[in-house]
């Protein structure tokens, strides 16, 4: 890929961007549509995804979050993110929820890019362990995820249900300290 690839972590003044908002709604509602397993069923509307990148705005600004969006040229190819957990004797740990690649940048390294900078950024921000769970079918992603040092810890079978099929949740952990 010879195009122009920018990563830039997500403050509130970007989350307030209406172009990137809608950009980043498109992203997650195609990538739903399209049967990405990243947190929803349905695809999530404009506004639940404005609602959500505010509250990680807000979160990251206490060092508790971080949302980072990568560009490629100026299409906005990807997001992911990390929040800590709330509890305080979970503090040192977060949870990357979310990491979406637009189908037409994937196989290119984007991921992985993508997940070094949330992994540099949650050892920055002091975190001890960052926790990930995907769906069993995504044999992509889990071998993206042992080739970064994340290994598994724990296994739901048949956890996810979409439509008849059935799939196992896998948990991953990678240990910062």
């Amino acid at each position: 890929m010879k195009n122009s690839i920018v990563l830039r972590t997500v403050g509130a003044g970007n989350v307030e961007d209406l172009s990137f908002l809608k950009n980043a709604a498109r992203l997650l509602q195609e990538l739903v549509s399209n049967g990405a397993a990243i947190g929803w069923v349905d695809p999530p509307s404009t506004e639940e995804v404005g609602c959500l990148l505010r509250e990680l705005a807000i979160a990251s600004e206490k060092n508790n979050a971080c949302l980072i969006a990568i560009w490629v040229d100026q299409d906005l190819a990807g997001i992911g993110y990390w929040r800590r957990y709330n509890r305080p004797t979970h503090h040192p740990h977060a949870d990357i929820e979310k990491v979406a690649i637009d189908p037409r940048y994937q196989g290119h390294g984007l991921g992985r890019r993508l997940m070094n900078q949330l992994i540099s950024a949650a050892d920055n921000a002091g975190i001890e362990v960052l926790t990930l769970d995907f769906r069993g079918d995504n044999a992509r992603a889990a071998k993206l995820y042992k080739s970064l040092g994340f290994s598994e810890y724990g296994r739901l079978p048949r956890f996810v249900a979409v439509g008849t099929a059935r799939y196992d949740t896998i948990f991953y952990a990678l240990d910062l300290r």
